[in-house]
């Protein structure tokens, strides 16, 4: 067992695309992890495949290096506040942060809220000046909003005296006072691990008091089952000891009052440390220790685990923010249902993602009823996106619904939504489209800053349904050019119905194989999102309608065969490249009657009652006036 005076533990955190992850590849090769003539990939701690496709971090990450005799345990968390759940978490395994700031943009919604977690628990961040080597850094700027940022969060005074570092991650540099050197690219990371050993305090490690800790983090394995991670705060624990643990749940929403709901005795069968980024088992591990650990059949988030001396002390559940939106998962049901990979069944579906809320938190399931289906919430639409994305690469197929957010109300019976702030950078060329595409979504504008290099940093409250189907739009209305970042702030009044697609769509009316004729005259009428060739089905979208309703259209009819044909007339036609749907982009442009088909091989976008008839006679039922469809 390490002392644990020799002992760091601390997190990254910040907003997303600050550099968490490649701030970890420079400590890596400084702290000479790898052989000098190893291959290693960028970004090496984001090893899944959706979070090097994106270039985010999805799941936080532990690896550990030693630097001076000291064992380093570092924590890399992601930046996207749809994520946030896992931030939550890991701060309470740590004694400190790193608290990265982009030297350009400063900081960011989601800085301010991993910053607001890091300070209610007391911990003393360290501050890093990231990215100085770029064309319009200002890092003198970026500390002094910093530095305000934190006195507007309520810190303490010893937490504003925080230590400062500036670098670049990429060149893997960072030094204490950039005037200190001439040359700071040849500086490396020796101020960045000195400020750790001298700024970080070790552990609290009481040896000889019972063994007693609190699971963060979840993993699985086929060959062990669950395995749990935690810091030990306390005693030591060997493998095969008896351990106990207790779970726990809060009462409501509020987490003002907590309960124990079951408590049951086991061995630990393995234990296991982190050394660089591979687990290694050992037989006996101490306090100040991160670990891991297999033998409970039952380990959740939360729960204490303690040897039986302690059976009377119990830590309370972690505090875990609630989701804000949900959607409806769906066993697919389509005509072409089972063609491109598994179509589950309902109960498949159900143990799925009872499995995913096992390891993420922020994640809820709710079985109303229904025969075909499930009720998912999470911390947004990326969050949920993700998700249906790893179920699609399993090989399942499925049908979700349109995002909702989670309503609630006051003692005074009054609705409340998920409000947002809104950050986002624009070339002032594009101002007035963006703040009048918010205005619509009853986005209120807070405050507009000026840097004097044509860009604006426009600041928003809008609800969160208002930015539900926004992103995409927001990329084409600044070419690609804006910067769009928001988080959850709480929940305001219910600001009335909100507008948000303002085109129908073109709905298949029979079933069959697209063709260029027919799709030749379906582009006049909208932008179509399928190609020549493609199998269609009736009540399939196959386009967004130029007009706001909805068109049936017949995308697989055929050209009347003649006997005068003009040499060059089919040579003739003309067609636009279609609009490839993703599972993000096509969660954002649906309407509240269709579905999005996820399977393995295709995207579909459909109609919730296919046959155009019933879709007449629900419309009628629910008392909606729509002749449009026939026209």
């Amino acid at each position: 067992m390490q002392d644990s005076s020799k002992i760091r533990n601390i997190a990254i955190i910040a907003h997303i695309d600050h550099g968490k992850t490649t701030l970890i590849d420079g400590i890596f090769k400084s702290a000479r992890l790898f052989r000098d003539n190893q291959v290693v990939e960028e970004r090496v701690m984001d090893a899944g495949t959706l979070e090097r496709e994106r270039g985010i971090t999805i799941k936080a990450k532990h690896c550990t290096v030693e630097w001076g005799g000291y064992k380093i345990n570092i924590v890399d968390t992601p930046g996207h506040a749809d994520f946030s759940g896992e931030v939550e978490r890991v701060l309470s395994m740590v004694d400190s942060v790193l608290l990265l700031v982009d030297a350009n943009e400063g900081p960011m919604p989601q800085t301010r809220y991993v910053l607001m977690r890091a300070l209610r628990l007391g911990l003393n961040p360290i501050v890093i000046v990231n990215k100085v080597d770029r064309p319009n850094a200002d890092p003198d700027g970026a500390l002094d909003k910093t530095f305000d940022l934190f006195i507007e969060l309520g810190a303490t005074e010893e937490q504003c005296d925080f230590a400062v570092l500036y670098g670049s991650g990429l060149q893997g540099w960072f030094v204490d006072d950039l005037n200190k050197r001439e040359d700071n690219t040849k500086a490396g990371m020796d101020d960045l691990f000195r400020t750790i050993i001298e700024k970080v305090p070790a552990p609290q490690a009481e040896m000889e008091k019972p063994f007693l800790m609190q699971v963060c983090t979840l993993s699985w394995s086929e060959y062990l089952g669950r395995i749990g991670c935690g810091r030990i705060l306390q005693g030591t624990l060997h493998k095969g000891d008896k351990i106990i643990r207790t779970h726990t749940r809060w009462k409501d929403y509020d987490q003002t009052d907590w309960e124990i709901v079951s408590t049951d005795t086991s061995s630990c069968t393995h234990l296991y440390v982190t050394n660089g980024l591979i687990r290694t088992e050992v037989d006996a591990v101490g306090a100040g220790d991160i670990v891991w650990f297999t033998g409970p059949e039952n380990i959740d988030l939360g729960d204490t685990f303690s040897s039986p001396e302690l059976s009377g002390e119990v830590l309370h559940p972690l505090d875990i923010e609630e989701p804000t939106v949900s959607m409806f998962f769906i066993v697919n049901t389509s005509p072409f249902a089972g063609q491109d990979g598994n179509a589950i069944t309902l109960r498949q579906l159900k143990a799925r993602i009872e499995r995913e809320t096992k390891t993420d938190p922020a994640l809820r399931m709710d079985d109303l009823g229904r025969p075909d289906g499930i009720k998912v919430s999470g911390r947004g639409e990326l969050h949920l996106g993700i998700l249906i994305e790893e179920m699609r690469r399993e090989g399942s197929e499925i049908c979700v619904s349109r995002p909702e957010v989670i309503v609630q109300y006051d003692s005074r019976g009054k609705m409340l939504e998920p409000m947002e702030e809104v950050i986002i950078d624009v070339p002032e060329e594009y101002q007035g489209v963006v703040i009048q595409k918010l205005a619509q979504r009853k986005g209120e504008l807070k405050n507009m800053e000026n840097g004097g290099t044509g860009v604006l940093r426009l600041s928003f409250r809008i609800p969160t349904r208002g930015l539900i189907g926004y992103r995409g739009e927001f990329l084409t209305d600044t070419r690609g050019l804006g910067i769009l970042a928001s988080r959850f702030v709480g929940y305001g009044e219910w600001v009335g119905d909100i507008t948000s697609r303002s085109r129908g769509s073109l709905v298949s009316m029979d079933s069959g194989t697209t063709t260029s004729y027919a799709l030749e005259n379906l582009q006049e009428r909208g932008t179509l999102f399928v190609k020549p060739g493609e199998a269609v089905y009736n009540g399939q979208v196959v386009g967004e309608s130029s007009r706001n309703k909805d068109l049936p259209c017949n995308p697989s009819k055929r050209k009347q065969q003649t006997n005068h044909r003009s040499a060059t007339k089919d040579m003739m036609t003309v067609l636009d490249v279609p609009r490839i749907m993703t599972v993000d982009t096509a969660l954002e442009w649906i309407s509240d009657d269709e579905l999005v088909e996820v399977t393995p091989l295709n995207v579909r976008i459909r109609k919730m009652i296919l046959n155009s008839d019933e879709r007449k006679k629900a419309k009628a039922r629910a008392g909606v006036v729509e002749s449009d469809e026939d026209e």
